[in-house]
Formats: C-alpha cells, sequence, structure tokens
C-alpha cells in the first residue's frame, strides 16, 4: 500500500482543518517546500497537495507551491482543490502535477470532468469521493450534494475512472481513525476501484488493517504533523511492503 503525505495549503503556508472547517485552521510550517523536501529525505514518494484557497475560490490558486515542489523534489504530486476549468486542468498539469484530483466538479460538471477523463488517461486524473453522512461534498466541503458516496463512485467506474480518494469528513482531523467498514463496503461494491483511504488516520498500525482491506493507498496527514506516526515508522512500512 503506498503511503501519501498531505499538504494542504492556505496562504501558501502549511495548514491542517479539523473536519474541513477553516475556522480550525493550524499552521504547522511557513514553508511547504522545507515539509515536502523532509518527507523526501525519509523514503516518501508521493505527496497530496491541496489547495484550499482553490478549493474555497473555486479556481487554482496555489500554483506556485506546486511548481516549487515539484522543481526542487522528485516527489510524485496528485493536486486537487478547485479545479474547475480546463485551464486549471492545464496550469496543474505545467506547475509540475503528475495526478489531479477532481471533486467538486464531477458532481457539478460531470461531462467536462468525464472530458479529462479521455483527453489525460485515468491513470491521470483521480476521482475525489469526499463524503458526509455518505452525501458527496464539494466546494472545498463547505456544501453538500444529493448525490450518494457509492453509486457516485461505480457510475465513474463505469466511465473509466480506476483511482478514487475518498474521505469521511466526519473523521477527518479527527485522529479517531479512519472509516473502516465504508471502506470494505466500497471495495465489496467497486471491485478493482484503486482506493486511496483519506482521513482519521492516527496510528501506525491503523496502516497495515487498510492494506489488509485491499486499500491501494492511504493519505496521512495530521497523524505526521502531531507526530502520532513518525516519518522512521513510514519509511520502515515502505521499505518493507
Amino acid at each position: 500500500m503506498r503511503i501519501i503525505p498531505a499538504i494542504d495549503i492556505i496562504e501558501g503556508k502549511c495548514v491542517r482543518l479539523t473536519k474541513g472547517d477553516y475556522s480550525t485552521k493550524k499552521i504547522y510550517n511557513e514553508n511547504p517546500l522545507e515539509i515536502a523536501k523532509e518527507f523526501e529525505a525519509h523514503g516518501i514518494e508521493y505527496v497530496h497537495l491541496v489547495d484550499l484557497d482553490g478549493a474555497k475560490a473555486s479556481h487554482i490558486v496555489n500554483y506556485k507551491i506546486l511548481e516549487q515542489i515539484a522543481s526542487n523534489t522528485q516527489l510524485k504530486i496528485d493536486f486537487g482543490g478547485g479545479l474547475k476549468t480546463d485551464e486549471d486542468l492545464r496550469i496543474a498539469f505545467d506547475s509540475g502535477a503528475n495526478q489531479v484530483t477532481g471533486g467538486s466538479i464531477a458532481v457539478i460538471d460531470p461531462n467536462r470532468f468525464e472530458h479529462w477523463i479521455s483527453t489525460y488517461g485515468n491513470d491521470k486524473i483521480i476521482l475525489g469521493a469526499d463524503a458526509l453522512g455518505e452525501k458527496i461534498a464539494i466546494g472545498g466541503w463547505l456544501e453538500s450534494s444529493e448525490q450518494e458516496l457509492i453509486p457516485f463512485i461505480q457510475n465513474y467506474q463505469q466511465k473509466g475512472i480506476q483511482y478514487v480518494i475518498c474521505t469521511d469528513i466526519s473523521k477527518d482531523g479527527m485522529l479517531e481513525g479512519p472509516s473502516f467498514e465504508l471502506y470494505e463496503r466500497i471495495l465489496q461494491e467497486t471491485p478493482h476501484i484503486k482506493l486511496i483511504a483519506s482521513g482519521g488516520i492516527s496510528a501506525f498500525d491503523e496502516l497495515p488493517k487498510l492494506a489488509e482491506l485491499g486499500c491501494e493507498a492511504t493519505i496521512i496527514g495530521k497523524a505526521i504533523y502531531e507526530n502520532r506516526i513518525s516519518l522512521k515508522e513510514l519509511e520502515n512500512y515502505s521499505t518493507s511492503s
């Protein structure tokens, strides 16, 4: 199972939120590149970079941070947050993203999202399926939709999506453990999907459990920044698996 640390950006700084609430913002580093280099120094190969300003503004904002990390590290970056137009997507890829995640766009403009899948390929486009009470949330999690989580994923799997990041928003930033049961159900009902588990990771021993369920990767945020999981543990896990 791939380990993907998260770097969330507000005003160019590395932050974390709780349950996606912008008023809970906590700044961990003024310089996200420093964090990225530290991840790389511990053998990390992937990073999940989220433009929280972009998610709120509904267009890409922090692409310079993406560019900085991409040009100063070898990390493979998946980038998301506010990507709504073909131009947003072009900027993200031109700035060094290896993959991009589309969440809100997949709800509000499915034709455009399907066009992205067919244009860039399903290895480059990730479906962001972030849910609260199993209803898909959009707009940086500030709004909910009427789309049900599992049918939403199934629909896009039929359209060619293979990578899905699923965040249970009620768990995100809570450090109370991930939604094992939810991920198990998703994997049972959407076989062959490459599920990236996100939200709530709180301790190292949860990682083998997610791997056992069949998750292709997991995104870890606050647990790293609050020293619940050390980069050394992640380094050892990556080299042993």
